[in-house]
């Protein structure tokens, strides 16, 4: 069986809720939902969703990078939003940063997320080029 390794982004709720930012399982990385967090506990980019989906692609970035791999190693992004009506402000930044890649991609709304500031929440699925 593959070693599991479990990366922690320092969420206070990774601890709370029991999960990890990101797992890696051999050539497989999964990215739980990430919020738009900013550095210091608060909601990052209160009312822009652009600005949010940014600061969450951010997050993942980071959390794929811990795990040794890259955003070009996403093969599968899931896109929740409290406000389907906005998704072309979502789909901009996504697009942004997979514009290349295109990973297999859903975004979907969802009636609310834990804090009420978050206007979506986003999981990423990777898999290392080399696997």
């Amino acid at each position: 069986m593959a070693r599991r390794k479990l990366i922690s982004s320092g969420s206070p709720f990774e601890p709370r809720i029991g999960f990890s930012r990101a797992v890696r399982v051999g050539p497989f990385v999964a990215v739980s939902g990430t919020a738009p967090i900013a550095a210091d506990g608060s909601v990052a980019a209160p009312g822009d969703l652009y600005g949010q989906t940014k600061r969450c692609f951010e997050i993942i970035e980071e959390a794929i990078g811990k795990a040794g791999l890259t955003l070009d190693s996403v093969i599968r992004t899931r896109v929740m939003l409290t406000d389907i009506s906005r998704w072309e402000e979502a789909a901009r930044a996504h697009g942004e940063i997979f514009g290349t890649v295109r990973p297999a991609s859903t975004f979907v709304e969802v009636k609310s997320l834990i804090d009420k500031g978050w206007l979506v929440e986003i999981e990423a699925d990777c898999i290392a080029e080399d696997a």
